[in-house]
């Protein structure tokens, strides 16, 4: 798919550590994601917090790329570095809501690509879009942020304006942009799970709201 297979994500080794370069190569492509939402009202922001945590984490990272080689090395120096502080601070609070972003687009996704639907609406989304903001977003959000995110389902594109979206506005068969879906999601499921696991072995998850 032309928006998601650009840069993929590479395999995750079996020790699960995560090389920061190809990381964020594969990351800083998906931000677009949120323009085929429609509703610039409400996804704009989130967009722009995802290139914005990307940003932060590349920054940090280009200090020093050898000390910052995987992500785990990220969480384990700055832990070090800043002590009582962590994980309130640099490149691990940006990359604790950068996943939750990009858990959204993968629970969306997955979801789209299972068949889960509105059998009275098959071609909208609103079914997908809710369950991926209830698993990645709703519990970090504040009353109005929920307000507003469950408000804008009604405003969501429909599936076959999303998948053609997907594929930056050209015409393809269905079944062949759902199986690049599927090839996406194959890489970048095994790197978001294993970046959820470090977060909870390190006890760096936090659960304060925006």
């Amino acid at each position: 798919m032309a928006l998601l297979l650009e840069y993929e994500f590479q395999t995750l080794p079996a020790d699960k550590h995560i090389d920061t370069a190809p990381f964020l190569q594969a990351v800083a492509h998906l931000p677009p994601f949120f323009d085929c939402l429609g509703t610039p009202i409400v996804y704009a922001p989130v967009k722009s917090d995802l290139s914005g945590n990307i940003k932060k984490i590349r920054a940090i990272y280009e200090t020093n790329p050898t000390r910052f080689k995987t992500l785990q090395n990220i969480l384990e120096v700055e832990r070090e570095m800043h002590g009582a502080e962590w994980p309130k601070v640099g490149a691990t609070l940006a990359l604790m809501w950068l996943k939750r972003g990009l858990k959204f687009i993968q629970v969306l996704l997955q979801s789209v690509c299972d068949g889960e639907r509105d059998e009275e609406n098959p071609n909208l989304i609103r079914v997908n879009a809710m369950k991926a903001y209830e698993l990645a977003l709703r519990k970090y959000h504040g009353w109005v942020l929920q307000k507003l995110f469950l408000g804008s389902v009604y405003a969501l594109p429909y599936k076959s304006d999303l998948l053609k979206a997907l594929e930056k506005g050209k015409e393809v068969k269905e079944e062949e942009t759902l199986e690049k879906i599927h090839q996406f999601l194959s890489k970048a499921t095994p790197i978001l799970d294993a970046i959820y696991e470090m977060y909870t072995k390190m006890s760096a998850e936090l659960d304060y709201k925006a």
